[in-house]
């Protein structure tokens, strides 16, 4: 059995697994978008790379220490273009990770924005499939593709992607880095399941794109995301904030924080 516990007021995750009397401890966080700047000067806005990526490695350092981390999760999108490397990411993707692997173990699912990534990746860091990794019936992924099937023994996806903002402007929470969490009917999601399923969406670790690429871009929702809401599979929904208060959500409401 795996228990998970969000490290509020950060966007990461506390995975806690014990197998055969041995317990390992795992931080998961996703969509860190190193080199993200590089895009957003193009559009007339500056920012301090160096400055984001050694803010985020700061973190997460301080994480693994504090938690006594056995290895790092990273939910995809680690750099920020889709097609090619760019030069900011050729200078800093593989410094990230000497610094990090230095301290810990790193396993790294793929996503959409990882294209050639294993050219900026030293060999110590573990690259899984796109498909996910699963612990104990905790399937983690990025969250830009559909699983082809989802076994009974999974009651939990754990995923990234989508960034989620809270999108009300009568709010003062509007524009904010929000958790999502949703249970879903598994038999409407995924052939051959019963019973429900966790999905806990989580908010990007870069703090500085989550506004500006979800709505600037338009980014497109996950395809397991638009299943929920196209078959009205969601059971129950329920946004965290980053300091950890939670409220419940109706499926309008869903829809709005992720359209």
């Amino acid at each position: 059995m795996v228990c998970l516990r969000p490290l509020y007021p950060h966007p990461a995750l506390l995975l806690e697994q014990e197998v055969k009397g041995i317990k390992r401890k795992y931080l998961v966080v996703a969509d860190l978008h190193i080199g993200f700047e590089a895009q957003m000067k193009l559009q007339g806005v500056v920012f301090d790379s160096k400055h984001t990526v050694n803010t985020m490695l700061e973190d997460l350092l301080v994480l693994v220490k504090e938690h006594k981390i056995d290895a790092v999760i990273l939910l995809g999108d680690v750099k920020s273009t889709v097609r090619f490397i760019s030069k900011q990411e050729w200078n800093e993707v593989p410094s990230f990770f000497r610094v990090l692997s230095a301290s810990t173990n790193v396993y790294l699912v793929p996503g959409n924005h990882d294209g050639n990534l294993g050219l900026l990746v030293p060999p110590s860091i573990n690259i899984m499939s796109t498909k996910g990794m699963v612990l104990n019936g905790t399937l983690l992924l990025h969250g830009h593709t559909m699983p082809s099937s989802v076994r009974g023994s999974i009651s939990r996806v754990i995923m990234g992607h989508i960034h989620p903002v809270f999108s009300r402007t009568d709010s003062a929470l509007n524009g904010q880095r929000i958790w999502l969490y949703l249970k879903v009917r598994k038999r409407l999601m995924f052939t051959g399941g019963e019973g429900l399923v966790d999905i806990i969406i989580m908010p990007s670790f870069n703090k500085k794109i989550h506004a500006m690429l979800h709505k600037k871009y338009g980014k497109p929702i996950s395809p397991i995301v638009s299943r929920a809401l196209e078959l009205c599979a969601i059971e129950e929904a329920m946004v965290a904030t980053m300091d950890g208060s939670l409220f419940v959500v109706d499926r309008r409401l869903v829809a709005s924080i992720l359209s």
